[in-house]
């Protein structure tokens, strides 16, 4: 399953810079050992929160195995299995990933039928780059590509399939309102503040923020968004606000995003995106009352092929659904929308409303972004009167991002906002999109997605979207009231490794 993950939450590429298995924040001692089988590595839980089990006999530190060969004692594991929660995974390397004993039961397509079978009222939420993928590998347009899911979908129970460009451009905007307020902070007097509000690095990504929080510890969190991704933004919205508008009980519901990224089931079991209700409907912090997630269950674009092929349903010769409106950017006639960017577009909407908002300076046609060290890492800058006011960045992929970290942790980074992603090629080349076809270049199918991404999707700007305005009026009043932040920002955690975890990994 490791090859799955972003690359910044691999054994390989990290070099194995953390003991796997003993940087785990879950203590193995005095924990009841698991019998399962291989077939079986799973138990189910009664738990909202998903659990896993792990074979610590398989899960070694490079340091370890160096130890044994040569002969000197190491510290015996147990072959036992033991169960740890999956809302306390930091994707470490130390089960996830790089074993692959590892099964999400509760993140499954077993799961998803299950809970279809059960009566749950089911609803799907799909990413425009699982869209972008299928639309590749079927030779259709995105907007065939949903409106065939929904009646795909619809034939299996669900009630609706919603789309995460709506919830996206929530987080745009929360992101743009925060980079204006991060920026003007910076040119204050107050140096205290003004030291870490820039630069803005991006937050949607949940395999850069796990290795942030783990492994960069807490001097790199300040300068982390505090925007929730556009699929915990879309659980939010659906949670908080739209069940009661529809009169539906949260026991009674099952959400499930469509994801191009394995990391987003991490994401999704978080424990900041887990919220309690009393019996009345009401928030509560009581542990007696019920514990619901933003976001059930996420499946993977792949994982929605799987289920296609195992329907044996001929998915180009379905018909085509009229699509969901309650959350999805589609006009009066029938046409997607959203913005520009593979992987969310948070560089290029951000610096068109700073220039506009903070130098007055609206930009019209494409931005001119210039490629630097290599073709994931890519800025664009705004002059005004011969000064660089502007200076933002797109970095995707590992090694870019390390450099990134390196030079905000020696105070050497001058651009103001960095739209970070773990995986090289953005979001459309994600571990969980669908794999080439035999013999053909994963290259060539990676421009394949990227061409059709924007295919009959009309660019329009996010404080414009219908949708977005009638939710800031009817629920979340403006762009960073209070209510905004308590449904749309989260916070981040540093995870201090134990000192057994530095002793092994010397």
């Amino acid at each position: 399953m490791s090859n799955k993950f972003s690359p910044a939450l691999r054994v390989g590429d990290l070099n194995d810079f953390i003991a796997p298995s003993q940087g785990c924040i879950v203590s193995l001692k005095g924990l009841k050992a698991s019998k399962s089988t291989k077939q079986d590595k799973v138990e189910k839980q009664e738990k909202v929160v998903p659990t896993v089990n792990l074979e610590p006999a398989r899960i070694k530190s490079a340091k370890q195995d160096r130890i044994e060969k040569l002969g000197k004692v190491a510290p015996t594991v147990s072959s036992e299995a033991v169960k740890v929660n999956l809302k306390d995974c930091l994707a470490c390397s130390g089960c996830i990933t790089s074993a692959d004993t590892v099964m999400l039961e509760k993140q499954s397509l077993d799961e998803f039928l299950l809970n279809i079978e059960s009566g749950k009222a089911v609803f799907i939420s799909l990413s425009p780059q699982s869209r972008a993928s299928l639309a590749a590998h079927f030779g259709l347009s995105p907007l065939q590509v949903f409106r065939k899911l929904t009646t795909f979908f619809k034939s299996l129970g669900v009630k609706a399939i919603f789309d995460t460009s709506c919830s996206r451009d929530i987080s745009l905007i929360e992101s743009c309102n925060e980079f204006v307020a991060r920026y003007k902070q910076h040119l204050s007097n107050n140096s205290e503040l003004s030291k870490s509000s820039l630069p803005m690095l991006a937050s949607s990504c949940p395999g850069w923020i796990c290795y942030a929080e783990k492994k960069l510890e807490s001097y790199i969190l300040p300068y982390i968004s505090s925007v929730k991704s556009p699929q915990q933004t879309i659980g939010a919205i659906f949670k908080h606000h739209h069940c009661q508008k529809m009169d539906l009980k949260l026991n009674d519901v099952y959400h499930v995003t469509i994801m191009p990224c394995y990391d987003k089931k991490l994401e999704a079991a978080r424990d900041d995106f887990v919220f309690s209700m009393n019996s009345q409907g009401e928030n509560a912090n009581d542990v007696a009352d019920l514990s619901f997630s933003e976001v059930d269950s996420v499946l993977t674009t792949g994982e929605v092929l799987d289920l296609i092929r195992l329907k044996s349903v001929d998915f180009k010769a379905l018909e085509e659904s009229p699509l969901d409106k309650m959350l999805t950017n589609v006009d009066e006639d029938g046409h997607l929308f959203g913005v520009n960017g593979s992987s969310g577009g948070y560089a290029e909407t951000i610096f068109r409303h700073a220039a506009k908002t903070i130098f007055g300076r609206p930009i019209e046609g494409p931005l001119n972004f210039r490629t630097m060290r290599n073709s994931d890492f890519r800025e664009v800058i705004l002059e005004v009167e011969g000064k660089t006011v502007l200076k933002f960045a797109t970095c995707y992929g590992f090694r870019n991002l390390q450099g990134i970290a390196k030079k905000v942790k020696d105070g050497k980074c001058d651009y103001h906002f960095l739209e970070v992603m773990a995986c090289p090629s953005g979001c459309l080349n994600g571990g969980g999109q669908i794999k080439p076809k035999e013999g053909q270049p994963a290259k060539d199918l990676l421009q394949s997605v990227e061409r059709v991404y924007m295919e009959d999707v009309l660019v329009a700007d996010p404080f414009e979207n219908p949708l977005v305005k009638s939710l800031y009026d009817e629920w979340l009043e403006r762009p960073g009231s209070e209510i905004a932040k308590k449904h749309t920002h989260t916070e981040y955690h540093p995870m201090v490794k134990s000192i057994a975890s530095e002793l092994l990994n010397w």
